[in-house]
């Protein structure tokens, strides 16, 4: 029995939402219902439909999603650096990306699984004058 049904609700659609707002329980006259969690911080962390299919994540102090997984098997990892730029990635298809940044936090180095590559410099203004990639492309706007 749906939630719906449970109270007897006989207009549709029907939602329950929390105290911020967020939508955690829906349902359409045709009985297809989802409900969504959050945690104390308004992140989703768990979603859930009447077909079966379900997400959870999982998130850093600074509200970085670290964590995927759904009910098909797939998965994703994030890993983020203290100014909170995303460093590394990982998903269960065998993807991968990382990447370097300076103190000012500019992107400095990327990669991936397949083996492209991208190099940059900056000046002290954060300005880009250096970038180069895997495929041999070059940007030299660097003052000597």
């Amino acid at each position: 029995m749906t939630i719906a049904q449970q109270l007897k609700i006989k207009e549709f659609p029907f939602e329950i939402k929390d105290s911020r707002g967020n939508g955690v329980y829906f349902e359409g006259s045709d009985g297809y219902w989802a409900k969504r969690e959050y945690d104390d911080q308004g992140n989703l962390v768990y979603y859930e439909n009447s077909t079966g299919y379900w997400e959870k994540s999982e998130y850093d102090d600074q509200g970085n999603e670290v964590y995927y997984e759904d009910s098909t098997g797939y998965w994703e990892k994030r890993e983020y650096n203290n100014q909170g730029n995303l460093v590394y990635f990982e998903n269960s298809i065998g993807y991968w990306e990382k990447s370097e940044y300076n103190d000012q936090g500019n992107e400095v180095y990327w990669e991936n699984t397949y083996g492209d590559w991208e190099k940059s410099e900056y000046d002290n203004q954060g300005n880009e004058v250096y970038w180069e990639d895997s495929d041999g492309t070059i940007e030299d706007n660097r003052v000597s």
